[in-house]
């Protein structure tokens, strides 16, 4: 009779009761399905997210294609500045009339005879005193 007191005191102090087990193990197998459901949606819209704002997401991705676009219309802008400044230089170094025009203009080189007039500066107008 002892030895069935001991049994039942062990059983009752270390483990959980038998009913209860059954329930937990039965609410596992019928609830793993809707957890892992749970589990596969919340690592979809952190993987969405993800690709989203991540490091290299899509947001990151349309900044670099507008930042691209500005740098190619760049680019563009200085090419064709280079092709007019090549186009200058060799009517500079081919067309007389095109050096004495440069002379005249960046130097204010002038003819026997000819008077040149230079107009002062532009004086900056006055600010509105808002009265």
């Amino acid at each position: 009779m002892a030895d069935k007191r001991v049994q039942a005191g062990k059983k009752e102090t270390g483990s959980v009761p038998a009913p209860l087990r059954k329930r937990v193990i039965e609410w596992a197998r019928h609830a793993w399905r809707p957890m892992g459901t749970v589990v596969a949606i919340g690592l979809a819209l952190l993987l969405t997210w993800h690709v989203i704002n991540g490091n290299h997401g899509l947001s990151i991705w349309q900044q670099k294609r507008a930042e691209d676009r500005e740098l190619q219309k760049e680019i563009r802008d200085i090419q064709r500045e280079n092709a007019q400044l090549r186009q200058q230089i060799e009517r500079l170094k081919s067309d007389p009339g095109a050096i004495e025009h440069e002379a005249r203009e960046k130097l204010h080189y002038a003819k026997p005879g000819e008077v040149i007039y230079t107009l002062p500066a532009q004086p900056q107008p006055a600010a509105a005193t808002g009265k």
